[in-house]
């Protein structure tokens, strides 16, 4: 009988080639305007299907807690996942090579024109449509939790400790965080 290799069982692919890495996280850049995670979980989840649904909620919570930028984490994560050090090398270039070449000359272009009513009212009409990206990602990300009260009480708690109190993330992390694995430390997947 032959045994599954974590990438199966998981319901990846059980081979990822470095260019399909390196052209996924390209696609992601090119695709986030507005923040990486909506256009990542269409990506990674429905396009390529690299993760299920809750592999992503996971995933990018651990981001969330490490340093650096979420999707970095990501990038790294997966590249690692596929090809150890070196996907994880050809995934993070991926995602970095076309802001460098691409997005620093209209950040330059932006110092120059920044000030413009114009220019500015089309970077407020860009910003709402990345805050219903990223409320519409949250939803889709918080549906595999839907039905378990705990997951439901911790993501309550932590929307009231950051969004409502305005408590700094990190504390909202520390204290949730112990709470939350305790709750589901014994429940079968």
């Amino acid at each position: 009988m032959r045994r599954e290799s974590a990438a199966e069982s998981a319901g990846a692919p059980a081979t990822v080639s470095l260019a399909a890495l390196f052209g996924c996280f390209v696609e992601i850049t090119f695709s986030s305007f507005g923040g990486a995670v909506a256009w990542a979980y269409r990506i990674l989840v429905e396009k390529r299907q690299w993760l299920t649904a809750r592999e992503f909620a996971e995933l990018w919570s651990l981001g969330q807690a490490l340093p650096g930028p979420n999707i970095v984490n990501v990038a790294i994560f997966i590249g690692a996942r596929f090809h150890g050090a070196l996907g994880a090398l050809v995934a993070f270039t991926g995602l970095i090579l076309a802001p460098l070449v691409v997005w620093v000359p209209l950040g330059a272009l932006y110092s120059e024109v920044g000030q413009f009513d114009a220019v500015r009212a089309v970077l407020r009409g860009v910003a709402v449509v990345a805050a219903g990206l990223l409320l519409a990602t949250g939803l889709k990300m918080a549906q595999p939790a839907r039905r378990d009260p705990r997951a439901l009480i911790i993501t309550a708690l932590a929307f009231v400790g950051v969004g409502v109190l305005h408590w700094p993330l990190l504390l909202v992390l520390l204290l949730l965080a112990p709470v939350s694995i305790a709750l589901v430390w014994r429940q079968p997947s």
